[in-house]
C-alpha cells in the first residue's frame, strides 16, 4: 500500500507541473524604428556654431523665448522657450533645455563644465525622440561644431 500512496502521489505531483505555467512573459524588447521621420533633412551634416552665443544661454531664466541664431552661415536659427537651467557646484556645471517651437517635438540641452584648472566644456544635443536624425554638439578644430547623427547612434531602446 505504501508504494501505491508515493506512486499515486508522484503521479499527482507530475500531472501538476505539467499544468502549471510559470514565468511564461516574453521579454519586452523594443525594436529600433529605423523608418523614424527625419526632422533635419534641410539643414547639412556640419554646422559650426558661436561660442558667444552658446554661453548667453546660461544667464536666460526659465520660461523666456529665445530666438537664437546657431549658425549665421547656414541661417540656423533656434526658437523656443527655456524650460529648465541649473546650476551645480558654485556654478562649476551649468545646464539648460529650450524646448523648440520650430522644430517640432525637438529639445536643445547644453551643458558648461568649468574644470578647477579653468577650462571650459561645452556638450549638448538637439534631439527629439520621434524622430531618426539628431543633432550633437562637439569640439572640432577649437570650434564648437553641431554634427547630424543618426538617433540609433545613440539611443538604445
Amino acid at each position: 500500500m505504501k508504494n501505491l500512496r508515493t506512486t499515486a502521489v508522484c503521479v499527482s505531483i507530475l500531472f501538476y507541473s505539467l499544468c502549471t505555467s510559470a514565468q511564461n512573459a516574453a521579454i519586452p524588447i523594443n525594436e529600433p524604428d529605423y523608418n523614424k521621420p527625419v526632422l533635419f533633412s534641410n539643414l547639412p551634416d556640419k554646422i559650426p556654431v558661436s561660442m558667444n552665443d552658446i554661453s548667453s544661454l546660461f544667464a536666460t531664466p526659465v520660461g523666456r523665448e529665445i530666438n537664437l541664431s546657431l549658425s549665421a552661415q547656414n541661417n540656423l536659427q533656434f526658437t523656443g522657450e527655456v524650460i529648465s537651467s541649473v546650476n551645480k557646484y558654485a556654478n562649476s556645471m551649468q545646464s539648460v533645455v529650450i524646448r523648440s517651437s520650430n522644430y517640432n517635438g525637438a529639445r536643445f540641452t547644453v551643458s558648461k563644465v568649468i574644470a578647477t584648472d579653468g577650462t571650459v566644456t561645452y556638450t549638448g544635443r538637439i534631439i527629439s525622440f520621434q524622430h531618426g536624425d539628431l543633432f550633437e554638439l562637439q569640439k572640432l578644430n577649437n570650434e564648437l561644431v553641431l554634427v547630424k547623427r543618426n538617433f540609433y547612434d545613440l539611443v538604445n531602446e
